[in-house]
């Protein structure tokens, strides 16, 4: 298989998974309907970042070790389900208990400023704590990789085209979210998109914890 057929069939793939909606897609949302438009998109660097380390590891081997060590994954896999349900608890809790939702008041490990740095942190660690990434790459990433070529060059090629494609929808999302801004000024809608996130990103954290 070229390498050419590779990079389409490979984008094929993490294309549609990047469509699928997730917690990404929630986070990215919610941050950018908010306005905070800086921090929405250190959100959106930092998933990528994550799924470019994901991509070198398993370019590596590393990863295949880690899926390897049932120990390993699930203590990760813990460690993820616990920071998701912790945020999303927070923030639903937030919503009940009157707090000011103001554009700078961010409920996640990071509170703090619109900055890029702050998304970028929160986008990187919740990548980073999904064991389920590390175990897509493991799975798909070698099948794309054409007997012969580098392994880690090639592997971080094909992990370069799904970083693209991610910023690309991210980029769609921050400005379809941006629509909703006018909306979101009202403190009773805030709450609303608070709830609405705060209770996917748990339902997430609570998948990931009942997961095989």
């Amino acid at each position: 298989m070229a390498i050419s057929t590779s990079l389409w069939s490979f984008a094929l793939v993490v294309g549609l998974l990047t469509l699928t909606p997730g917690l990404d897609t929630a986070l990215i949302l919610r941050t950018s309907a908010l306005g905070l438009r800086r921090r929405a998109w250190g959100v959106v660097l930092g998933s990528q970042s994550g799924t470019l380390v994901w991509g070198a590891l398993t370019s590596l081997g590393v990863t295949a070790l880690f899926t390897a060590s049932h120990l390993a994954y699930v203590t990760l896999r813990w460690i993820g389900a616990a920071y998701l349900l912790w945020l999303g608890v927070r923030m639903l809790r937030d919503t009940f208990r009157g707090l000011p939702l103001t554009g700078a008041d961010e409920s996640d490990l990071f509170t703090g400023k619109d900055s890029v740095t702050g998304g970028w942190r929160q986008g990187t660690l919740t990548n980073l704590l999904n064991p389920k990434m590390g175990a897509f790459y493991v799975a798909v990433l070698p099948q794309f990789i054409p007997a012969g070529a580098s392994h880690f060059a090639t592997g971080l090629l094909l992990t370069t085209v799904h970083v693209l494609l991610g910023l690309t929808w991210s980029a769609l999302l921050i400005g379809f979210a941006r629509v909703l801004h006018g909306w979101l000024r009202k403190p009773r809608a805030r709450r609303l998109l608070d709830r609405i996130t705060g209770t996917v990103i748990a339902a997430f954290g609570i998948r990931l914890a009942l997961s095989d």
